[in-house]
């Protein structure tokens, strides 16, 4: 049994996402449980390399977590053949580009979603990786959440029987930055910077779907910019012209209709910040983040409409926890170790920059349905 190196290029992980989820929770957390175990028994010890514009910022955070190398060169640090692999979670508009710079230099590249801001884009991305033999990843990290993985779960047993439809609610109150630090970046609401709920959360919504309850054929959705002022990183106003608020409607394979409302301006009265509702012909599920309340056909009442009268049975307590019969590492770690188990083993791995590009496909046909104000068609991709 050995140790092997894996020289990592880490773009991107001065922001938000890539600091919290991708560095600290995923790359150190790896690192400081001995790296990822292979089947023979060796170990792949990640060796990032954390590349950024500001190097007050990207050497702070490498002194931090004690890691040796960072730069912000990232032309240097593609051609350093001793680093195999490249990440990204910087903007999405550079994206592209930045992908393709690293496949061309013959790196497997792993990134956020979205993989673009347009379709051709993605798909051009997606055919380059495949034409160049490099492994290629996608971030699909809500499957991974121990909310819908129970939800899977609840599939997989029957439980549900046959599904008949799926309701989510996401979202809540960001503020506008005045008075009020905002918790998201302020290039989330300018169209002209990438920003936008419906390219941000369908393509979350693509694989969600697709994955759980049926492949998405059809979809249907409105959008609206809320806020049309915000203020930025500076204190400095600007105007907000990304939309901040969605509800799309989407046909599944199989029948299913899904439902899902999204907005940056709604205030929180449910369970959790996303809750996805189940419903079968045996039985329904409402899952947040970790948590997952069931109801059997058995044990459904039998409510009986009645204006005139007020409502005294409580409906909540008709349903029932699931229980943690299992521990849930952290969704981001885990996919990051399937995808270097991928990369070195070759083990199974599904969510491929196709996935990132059908995530962008649907996204792209939310907003044409928004603008011509009709269905829209999902079609097959040809990559």
């Amino acid at each position: 049994m050995t140790t092997q190196r894996l020289g990592l290029i880490m773009n991107g992980v001065t922001g938000r996402m890539g600091l919290n989820q991708h560095l600290i929770r995923s790359i150190v957390a790896i690192r400081d449980q001995g790296g990822v175990r292979l089947k023979n028994g060796d170990r792949i010890m990640p060796d990032p390399i954390l590349v950024g514009r500001s190097a007050e910022k990207v050497e702070a955070l490498a002194k931090r977590f004690n890691i040796a190398r960072w730069t912000t060169d990232l032309d240097a640090a593609l051609a350093d053949k001793n680093d195999t692999m490249f990440f990204d979670a910087a903007t999405t508009q550079a994206r592209p580009g930045l992908l393709t710079q690293a496949i061309n230099a013959g790196k497997h590249v792993y990134c956020e979603k979205p993989i673009a801001t347009n379709f051709e884009e993605a798909l051009e991305v997606v055919k380059l990786a495949n034409s160049k033999g490099v492994k290629h990843g996608t971030v699909q990290d809500k499957l991974f959440l121990p909310g819908l993985k129970k939800i899977a779960f609840l599939r997989d047993s029957g439980f549900f029987g046959r599904i008949l439809s799926v309701r989510g609610e996401f979202g809540y109150w960001v503020f506008e930055g005045g008075w009020q630090e905002a918790q998201r970046p302020s290039w989330n609401y300018r169209d002209e910077d990438g920003g936008g709920i419906i390219l941000d959360m369908v393509c979350h919504w693509r694989y969600v779907l697709d994955n759980l309850f049926g492949n998405v054929q059809s979809v249907v959705c409105i959008g609206n910019t809320d806020i049309p002022e915000r203020f930025d990183e500076q204190g400095k106003k600007y105007k907000a012209t990304a939309d901040d608020s969605a509800y799309a409607t989407f046909q599944l394979e199989g029948g299913v209709i899904a439902h899902i409302n999204m907005s940056w301006v709604t205030r929180v009265y449910r369970d959790d910040l996303v809750t996805f509702q189940v419903d079968g012909t045996h039985g329904s599920a409402v899952a947040g983040l970790s948590d997952c309340m069931i109801q059997a056909r058995q044990a459904t009442p039998r409510p009986v409409w009645n204006p005139d009268e007020k409502r005294l049975h409580d409906f909540y307590g008709d349903w029932q926890k699931l229980p943690d019969n299992v521990s849930y590492d952290n969704g981001f770690k885990e996919q990051w170790e399937m995808f270097i188990r991928h990369v070195y083993e070759d083990a199974p791995y599904k969510f491929t920059l196709l996935e990132g590009a059908k995530g962008v496909q649907l996204a792209e046909c939310a907003l044409k349905s928004w603008k011509e104000r009709r269905w829209i068609d999902v079609a097959p991709i040809k990559a």
